[in-house]
């Protein structure tokens, strides 16, 4: 398989970064914000979105992680309802994720907040768009958009799980 380096941990820094100030700078600041990273490395980048705002406006968001492993379209095993310790009743929901893609997961990310409760307004955070959606989803705030053919690849890769920091394209 061939690999190439589209985002290096700079280049991800950077992203990231600039998704936080736009993030402020649309909600007018952060208040009645939260931030859900979609599991696993949602999560991650979720968490790293919340240190950058907090450098800028001194507030830390409350940040959870969502395995959205029950609401999937896509999978044949069924799985149990998780339990979550947070609230989305009136509240400006990020959902975090690190590629999106056909927008499955988004989708069933979106079920599962709704099935919690009423949020104000859900928003999409991605590191990387890369198009073929087969749903009409579309990210608020995107790192990347790195156009791909279905024979490639994109995968993210995150030091609290990978190791290392970095984008990759792959070529199959």
């Amino acid at each position: 398989m061939d690999k190439k380096i589209i985002l290096d941990e700079d280049g991800m820094r950077r992203s990231l970064t600039r998704m936080s100030h736009e993030i402020i700078e649309h909600n007018k600041g952060v208040e009645n914000l939260i931030l859900v990273g979609i599991k696993t490395r949602g999560q991650y980048l979720a968490n790293r979105i919340a240190d950058f705002i907090e450098k800028v406006e001194g507030v830390r968001l409350d940040t959870y992680a969502l395995d959205i492993k029950a609401w999937r379209d896509d999978v044949d095993e069924r799985h149990p309802l998780p339990t979550i310790d947070f609230s989305v009743q009136d509240k400006k929901v990020i959902l975090v994720d690190d590629v999106l893609f056909k927008g499955r997961t988004v989708r069933a990310a979106l079920e599962g907040i709704l099935h919690y409760g009423r949020a104000k307004e859900i928003q999409l955070a991605v590191l990387v768009d890369r198009g073929h959606r087969e749903l009409p989803i579309r990210a608020d705030y995107v790192g990347k958009n790195i156009p791909s053919s279905l024979e490639e690849n994109i995968r993210v890769q995150v030091k609290e799980c990978d190791e290392t920091d970095c984008v990759l394209l792959e070529r199959k």
